[in-house]
């Protein structure tokens, strides 16, 4: 995503910006729960799911008529959980800057879920900046960085 350029209280330039994560990152607390069958039975499960939707819509008498709302049923289920997996992916919030003239370098990181909530806590993220001169704040998911 776009990187916005923040003026803190201070003085110093702050870089925010946000980055969709494509996999999970795995962490020593979260090792033990991060078992799960793969691609591999994702992808077996959905073709197997597939294959008997086909089968039924293709043995179907020639007499038989499918109205359209059922179609538009099968294309919401077969839609939703798709479409939910993309608007829940996990987003790293970074924000940065190289310091000022006796202020040191920061980097804050941390780790929201979902695009909305992490454009809000980009919001949040710059207000506390240009406020309080520091994107930290009791509730925030971002840490600083060594």
């Amino acid at each position: 995503m776009a990187t916005k350029t923040v003026a803190g209280v201070d003085g110093r330039m702050w870089s925010v910006r946000r980055n969709i994560e494509w996999s999970l990152p795995a962490t020593g607390d979260d090792f033990e729960h991060d078992v799960d069958g793969g691609r591999g039975a994702a992808v077996l499960i959905l073709s197997a799911l597939f294959v008997f939707w086909v089968i039924v819509v293709a043995w179907k008498p020639a007499g038989v008529h499918i109205p359209w709302f059922l179609w538009l049923v099968a294309v919401v289920v077969v839609g939703f959980f798709p479409v939910r997996w993309y608007l829940r992916r996990p987003w790293t919030v970074v924000a940065e800057t190289a310091g000022g003239y006796d202020l040191p370098a920061e980097r804050w990181t941390g780790l929201v879920r979902g695009g909305s909530k992490a454009q809000e806590e980009i919001r949040i993220i710059v207000r506390r900046i240009r406020t309080q001169g520091t994107p930290g704040h009791a509730d925030s998911p971002l840490q600083p960085v060594n």
